[in-house]
């Protein structure tokens, strides 16, 4: 079953070049994963930059007992606080101060911000990570080439809400 995105495999390459994108094997059947996200990571993918760090490491730096993928044990590792909920959310990677997670089962991505606590809802799926991602890189551009810096925040923010209202829903969102 084909299923269509807003973001394309297209849009992401030539905004982060093939080099910067990972993708993600669709899980085994053990693994609970929303079809929409799963297909997403495994098609379209993720990318990596400046501003966001894709944390899909072929070496696990990790002992057998720590899953590298899920972020319950690894918290448990640092002597670090993880909500119960979160305990089997998927690392997705590093953006700014922030770890980004996904909710496997929803879809949602989240961000626990470095020194607080709890986690916020940042993104309704990982499509919406991603198209945010691809605006901010078209921002960086541009602001490269000396477009005002107040007209590219309203319109990133513009664009970016009319994909996806979470991203300004928290006053603490990054």
């Amino acid at each position: 079953m084909a299923v269509n995105f807003t973001v394309t495999s297209q849009s992401l390459i030539s905004t982060f070049g093939l080099d910067g994108i990972t993708y993600f094997p669709h899980q085994g059947a053990e693994a609970v994963v929303d079809p929409h996200t799963a297909n997403f990571l495994s098609t379209i993918g993720l990318p990596s930059s400046d501003v966001f760090n894709t944390r899909a490491d072929l070496k696990n730096p990790y002992s057998p007992e720590i899953d590298a993928i899920t972020i319950g044990s690894r918290f448990d590792h640092y002597d670090i606080e993880c909500p119960d909920e979160s305990r089997s959310w998927w690392s997705l990677g590093y953006f700014f101060t922030s770890l980004l997670t996904l909710d496997p089962e929803s879809g949602k991505v989240y961000a626990f911000p470095e020194g607080a606590e709890g986690y916020i809802e940042l993104h309704r799926d990982v499509e919406s990570l991603v198209f945010a991602l691809i605006e901010l890189r078209k921002v960086e551009i541009e602001r490269g080439n000396g477009s005002e810096p107040e007209e590219l925040v309203s319109r990133f923010r513009e664009i970016v809400e009319a994909f996806d209202t979470t991203p300004f829903s928290d006053e603490e969102s990054q």
